[in-house]
């Protein structure tokens, strides 16, 4: 039984349906939360994602990291279940729950088999409503976050992923770190779990899209019964973001050998008239793998990296475009200057004929594949939902793409990759270490060769470092 259930929530996860499109339809949600749903009876499963106002934007000031330990806690015990019991009752029923804290929302996944349905969503209900946050699951989840911060602070992609953050938003709640920060996460108690899951586990703005097996009729019951309870209040407002980026680079000294840097620039807000072109533009930039213009300079031109990419993200106060790129420690400076001049010959010329037909072809080609599966289809509507985008947006989206003209992208480029506002941050150095001094041969002893002794079984050849 349990490798049915097993095989039945794989096929959830990774079916290989390629829908062209899906019906998505808008139920009257009980409680007035907004609903995507698409019916789909192909297999007994029903998947959901749903987004609260949750995320470590609403952190306090002082505490860092409290809504990602809430979000840790969310199936660690609610109401009369204790931590063991609760997770008891989704194994035994092959229920699937995730929860994801990201900076402006909480991003609840769940996968149930039809049957197990009325449980599934009464669990979930139970534990936004009933939290139990008890002091035994409080200390665990402390200690693994601890450990978990503790090994963040070793690696230098996250080390320099948290100073850029820092150093883009400054003092607003987007810059600090999701999972907050040792000192914060000490501090934490069960009075301000309690007082933010009170105040942002609520019903208002909860974004929700549910796909698969289930009709309205009997979704609107289990929705019910997993937000129904929430308090019918608003989560408080997010402050306005000021000024964005700290152009320059900053080190963060590390010994490491492969240094990793995080660079990016102010980017539009999902609202943007300009965002489908600039979304197609990062894409030729930064964002196509392989095909993008940064991967062909830094990586197969210059052998400097093995992967450097871009995104734009989209925050519900700020735009932001984003890139990583880790080196050897006396690549850094060349690879930075040449990630510099191809951000400045973008902007200058825009994209080719053919860089924007590709990017249009692999855009439009591989939507599809996201409406592949339940789980697929509702993490994609999801995604769509938190972005304020309107439901019919999902059948026009790849004309929108079609539509964009060379024009459109070199505009795009224009506003978004000029090189001057590059907040770059290094985790580790911009030189190669430099090898201590050896000491002087004593009298009598014969000089050491500089070549280095080949490892054995190599042929007299070193193997190449990436």
């Amino acid at each position: 039984m349990k490798r049915l259930l097993s095989t039945l929530i794989f096929a959830a996860v990774f079916g290989a349906g390629t829908a062209q499109a899906v019906e998505v339809k808008t139920p009257a949600a009980p409680k007035g939360e907004q609903v995507w749903f698409v019916e789909d009876h192909t297999l007994p499963m029903i998947a959901m994602t749903a987004a609260l106002p949750a995320g470590s934007a609403y952190d306090p000031a002082a505490k860092p990291g409290l809504a990602a330990f809430a979000a840790s806690l969310l199936d660690e015990g609610a109401g009369k279940l204790n931590s063991t019991q609760y997770q008891t009752a989704l194994s035994n029923r092959a229920i699937r729950l995730s929860v994801t804290p990201q900076r402006d929302w909480l991003v609840v996944s769940l996968i149930t088999l039809t049957d197990n349905a009325k449980d599934a969503f009464q669990l979930l209900g139970l534990a936004l409503s009933r939290p139990r946050f008890d002091a035994e699951a409080i200390n665990r989840v402390r200690a693994q976050t601890l450990s978990g911060l503790a090994q963040e602070d070793e690696d230098p992609s996250n080390v320099a992923a948290k100073g850029f953050y820092r150093a883009f938003f400054h003092d607003h709640p987007y810059g600090h770190p999701i999972d907050g920060t040792p000192q914060s996460v000490a501090a934490i108690g069960a009075g301000d779990l309690k007082s933010f899951a009170a105040t942002h586990w609520v019903r208002d703005n909860v974004r929700i899209a549910v796909s698969g097996d289930v009709d309205e009729k009997t979704l609107a019951g289990l929705l019910n019964s997993a937000f129904g309870a929430l308090p019918a209040r608003a989560a408080p407002q997010l402050p306005p973001v000021g000024r964005l980026g700290q152009p320059g680079v900053q080190i963060i000294p590390m010994p490491v050998p492969q240094p990793t840097a995080v660079f990016g620039l102010p980017g539009l807000l999902r609202s943007d008239p300009d965002f489908i072109a600039g979304y197609v533009a990062n894409h030729i930039l930064g964002g196509g793998g392989f095909s993008s213009r940064l991967m062909g300079e830094v990586r197969e031109k210059r052998g400097l990296t093995y992967d450097v990419d871009t995104s734009l993200d989209g925050y519900r106060k700020a735009g932001i475009v984003v890139g990583q790129v880790a080196t050897r420690a006396d690549g850094m400076r060349q690879t930075l200057d040449v990630i510099r001049q191809t951000f400045a010959d973008y902007a200058a010329s825009g994209p080719t004929d053919k860089e924007l037909a590709d990017a249009k072809t692999y855009l439009t080609g591989s939507f599809p594949l996201a409406f592949g599966s339940n789980a697929g289809i509702v993490a994609q509507l999801n995604a769509f939902q938190r972005a304020d985008l309107p439901v019919g947006y999902v059948q026009k989206r790849n004309a929108l793409i079609d539509a964009v003209t060379v024009d459109d992208v070199k505009r795009a480029a224009r506003r978004l990759f000029d090189p001057a506002k590059l907040t770059i941050v290094v985790g580790g150095s911009l030189e190669a270490a430099k090898a201590p001094p050896e000491k002087p041969a004593a009298a009598g002893t014969p000089p050491r060769s500089a070549a280095p002794r080949s490892p054995a079984g190599t042929g007299g050849k070193t193997a190449p470092r990436r």
